[in-house]
């Protein structure tokens, strides 16, 4: 079964998350296929950008707990993301959760429409938002990270916009997208690819810098019982027992 579907339109392929009966979950074969992706896009010169997006009313509800991918896959998803050679826009009208922020992060352009709700819900199942903090630490605002990485609760789209998390929300993404899709399309490809180096230096020096670390602490925290405990209670529809 295809976990990725492609399209192409004047240029621009578009990825999109087709797994919505798993609400696009990150499992370890969803990341394989869209690193395949990704690759092919990155050296196809007839695509001069890739818009993500996704089936079904939900973005990505972050790692797939009964198939994740490895801490270290998906730190080479995002990192893919942000050196590919051609822009990459990740177009959402559904939710967006815990390692789904990690892709919208990675993303060098982030639109939503007002049905979006996004969250970091990785301290309700007892692990951390570790490997997506690679993108995300230098693209969003620490202080409001603070508050949702620590509580978990949910973000609207005009707070997700006010941190830094999406570029752009309104209530039809696609009209967002037309003017950034069309200049994209106007702009030089090698052009393009210089700029976007510019942009993604200092996200690249986090991932030089930290990769390794987080993705032990992932590790780690997966192996956990607090996690097995959060990740039971989750798929039981139940609290964790440490809930007070």
């Amino acid at each position: 079964m295809t976990l990725i579907g492609r399209t192409r339109t004047r240029g621009v392929e578009t990825l999109s998350l087709d797994a919505p009966e798993r609400r696009n979950a990150l499992s370890a074969a969803l990341v394989g296929e869209l690193a395949t992706a990704l690759t092919d896009a990155g050296q196809d010169t007839g695509v001069r950008a890739v818009l993500l997006t996704h089936t079904g009313n939900t973005f990505s509800a972050g790692a797939d707990l009964r198939d994740p991918p490895a801490p270290e896959a998906l730190v080479a998803l995002l990192r893919q993301i942000v050196e590919l050679p051609r822009p990459v826009v990740a177009r959402v009208t559904g939710h967006v959760r815990a390692g789904g922020l990690g892709l919208l992060a990675a993303c060098d352009i982030s639109a939503a429409a007002h049905t979006a709700t996004f969250a970091f819900t990785e301290v309700r199942v007892g692990v951390a938002p570790a490997v997506i903090s690679l993108p995300l630490l230098p693209r969003t605002d620490p202080r409001a990270l603070a508050r949702y990485y620590l509580t978990g609760e949910r973000l609207d789209t005009a707070e997700a916009a006010r941190i830094g998390l999406l570029t752009a929300a309104g209530e039809d993404v696609d009209a967002i997208l037309a003017p950034i899709l069309d200049g994209l399309r106007k702009s030089a490809p090698e052009a393009l690819a210089a700029t976007k180096r510019l942009l993604t230096a200092r996200v690249l020096e986090t991932f030089d810098r930290d990769a390794a670390g987080l993705t032990a602490l992932s590790a780690r925290l997966f192996a956990s019982a607090p996690a097995r405990e959060g990740m039971t209670a989750f798929l039981e529809r139940r609290e964790p027992e440490w809930t007070v």
